[in-house]
């Protein structure tokens, strides 16, 4: 494969820039095409009128033309024109166009750009294909072993965004050896500074197998650190956004991250690939039906979040069933109709055999009373309709009744009871919970209401969960969920409420699970999850962790999780690593210079330590004139440098790490396997470089 082209004048990189000038050209008129229309005459009311100018905007920021984002990264150029077949999807904005050879010379003859979004000419005609396109799928599949039909394929360089570099691989020379791409490699190894950057121009094939998977169906996967899971995961989401719009439109997408800085760092992915209107959140915030003030002992958040919790509280939920003790008497003008006890008490156990939702039953008992009325009237020579049947289930007497029997549940107030009241909680946990584990979640001093009581975050997915044997939690068409391997199973099954109609992209790694419930198989995860027969993908290719690093980090498999391949890297590049040992009351002035060597180079730089050494660390680079920024908040080129607690480190990455005290991170967690999975993480960091500081023994599985 040759090396990359430079620019001169007779060159055909020039012919590429025109075309980049005309696509940039052909984007702002789509644009003012939009911004120049006339809405107020198309609506019938000012409510549509308004869903359609949020609409028009959402359209006109999406067309925006972000300077240093490249409008296309690559070019296939087929052997055929590519058939209706690999059209279809691609059809909007005129994409389809782009199959049937029309586009002036831009996609004639099975030539096509592919790049972030699709831009067309005035006439319609394709200058830019989506990437996610069925025609663009080639790009990243094609290979000199299966060509797809694709005679040549085409990587374009930038710089900042002006197109500086073009490097061609001839998919029809089966005798040439395969060669890595440069100009990937270059991007894979580009050094990051600012928030997460989508992928779309290195997508590899194992990874769009998993982002191009139907929506029917629900996918895990277990990616070592570097192997762009997370990327996948948001590509996925954009992928089915744009194969499946309308009906994900209607149902919804969520994306789960599990803290809020990790949330502001991929948050800029899918705005960049057009996409608006992805909600993001933490399992917290969608169980945020309390104030969470309080926090809970490792034993108690275990037993909490364990599985067994849902049984105890669906026994909770229908303890206030009774079945009735006196007949039902209905008073209709001069009439009198009685329905006994022994009949309402066949409907209660009838609906609590159904096993509907506590609220779903309760509003169909008064409902299923005045039918067992009507039954009376019609025997009685009377004609009654369904507003009479209505009528009958809004009677006092009946009403009172189910007010009675099938009293109305607060699932704040019945978590409440759980956890204050010992006999309560005895009752509905015996066989389930042994009597220690009853007492560990059971409040040392009881609250005196569901308002100043201090909810731990264990108790609000408690609450989640009597909410929704309540009631019907609303589902998604898609759910996003990261970092899934630290979620408890009530967690789990918190998340699974709110896509049981819907799909979900399962994110994450085993050995990087640092929760005292952090699972230990996908399996059993995706059975709380209530998707058991998801696809588990495993991604061991690592693209950002440098060789070296990757190999480091890996001698901790073993003892945190032996069942998992090691991964490898990819990189050519073997990365600056370095382990170096301080002696006792040298170790700060160690990390600062570390540091001050680390940001004379380009890119981020991230200086990751036990949460209990943030506070001095801060203080300690404070002193030293080392301006530093808190983990989530946007890297720019003037600061350069996050502090990290190593509890906040998790799905986040630097062009260099400098890593403080290893043994120190380990002995932050309540126990050694957590503590060396804490570390694991820590320790893949890294992009570009790493320095692991220690004045302590290192843990004797890092050798």
């Amino acid at each position: 494969m040759p090396a990359p082209h430079v620019s001169n004048a007779n060159d055909p990189l020039e012919r590429e820039r025109a075309h980049l000038s005309s696509s940039r050209a052909a984007l702002r008129a789509m644009r003012a095409d939009v911004e120049a229309l006339d809405i107020k005459d198309v609506t019938a009311n000012w409510v549509n009128a308004a869903v359609l100018e949020r609409q028009i905007e959402d359209r006109i920021t999406a067309l925006a033309d972000l300077a240093h984002t490249p409008l296309f990264f690559g070019r296939l150029d087929y052997a055929h024109a590519p058939g209706a077949d690999q059209a279809e999807g691609a059809k909007s904005e005129g994409a389809a166009r782009s199959a049937s050879g029309r586009g002036g010379g831009r996609a004639t003859g099975g030539r096509f750009y592919i790049g972030r979004r699709h831009v067309h000419d005035a006439d319609g005609d394709p200058m830019v294909i989506d990437w996610r396109a069925p025609v663009s799928q080639p790009f990243y599949r094609a290979s000199k072993k299966e060509p797809l039909d694709v005679r040549m394929r085409r990587r374009f360089g930038y710089t900042g965004g002006d197109l500086t570099a073009y490097e061609d691989e001839d998919l029809t020379d089966t005798a040439a050896a395969d060669q890595a791409s440069k100009l990937l490699q270059a991007e894979i190894e580009r050094p990051r500074v600012g928030p997460m950057r989508d992928i779309v121009a290195t997508i590899q094939p194992e990874q769009d197998e998993i982002v191009r998977a139907g929506i029917g169906g629900t996918v895990c996967v277990q990616g070592a650190p570097g192997t762009g899971k997370t990327a996948v995961g948001l590509h996925r989401v954009a992928y089915l956004l744009y194969a499946h719009r309308e009906r994900l439109a209607r149902t919804g997408t969520l994306v789960i991250g599990p803290n809020r800085s990790f949330l502001h760092y991929i948050e800029q992915v899918l705005p960049a690939l057009g996409e608006l209107n992805v909600a993001q959140a933490t399992v917290d915030d969608l169980v945020a039906h309390v104030e969470v003030r309080g926090t809970d002992s490792s034993a108690a958040a275990r037993i909490k979040g364990d599985a067994r919790m849902a049984e105890v509280l669906r026994r909770a939920v229908r303890s206030g069933v009774a079945m009735p003790r006196e007949s039902v008497v209905v008073v209709r003008g001069s009439r009198r109709w009685r329905v006994p006890a022994y009949e309402i008490e066949e409907i209660v156990r009838e609906l609590l055999d159904r096993d509907i939702r506590y609220g779903a039953a309760r509003e169909a008992l008064p409902q299923r009373i005045a039918h067992a009325v009507l039954v009376l009237m019609e025997r009685a020579g009377e004609a009654p309709d369904d507003r009479v049947q209505d009528a009958v289930a809004r009677n006092a007497a009946v009403k009172a009744a189910v007010k009675e029997v099938w009293p109305a549940v607060d699932p704040a107030k019945l978590v409440l009871r759980l956890l204050s009241d010992a006999e309560f909680l005895a009752e509905h946990a015996e066989g389930v919970l042994s009597a220690e584990e009853q007492a560990e979640i059971l409040w040392a001093k009881p609250a005196r209401g569901v308002k100043s009581a201090k909810w731990s975050a264990a108790d609000a997915v408690l609450i989640d969960e009597a909410a929704d044997l309540v009631a019907r939690t609303p589902s998604l068409g898609h759910v996003v969920l990261d970092e899934a391997q630290d979620l408890s199973p009530m967690q789990y099954r918190a998340v699974g409420r709110r896509c049981t109609t819907g799909s979900a992209t399962i994110l994450g790694d085993l050995a990087q699970g640092t929760t005292p419930w952090a699972t230990s198989s996908w399996e059993e995860a995706l059975t709380h999850l209530g998707k058991p027969e998801a696809a588990v993908e495993e991604l061991t290719q690592g693209f950002r962790v440098p060789r070296e690093v990757i190999a480091y980090a890996s001698r901790l498999l073993p003892a945190i999780a032996p069942g998992l391949a090691e991964a490898t890297s990819v990189r050519e590049a073997a990365g600056d690593f370095s382990v170096r040992p301080v002696a006792a009351g040298e170790l700060d002035a160690a990390v600062v210079a570390a540091c001050r060597e680390s940001l004379e180079r380009e890119g981020s730089t991230g200086l990751i330590a036990a949460d209990a050494r943030i506070a001095a660390l801060g203080a300690l680079l404070a002193e030293a004139g080392l301006p530093h920024l808190a983990p989530g908040e946007e890297t720019t080129a003037e600061a350069r440098l996050t502090l990290v607690p190593a509890s906040l480190a998790k799905g986040l990455e630097y062009d260099y790490v400098v890593l403080d005290e290893p043994a120190a991170v380990v002995a932050g967690e309540p126990d050694e396997r957590t503590g060396l999975r804490r570390l694991y993480v820590a320790l893949t960091r890294a992009v570009s470089g790493l320095t692991v500081l220690h004045a302590e023994a290192l843990p004797g599985q890092l050798g």
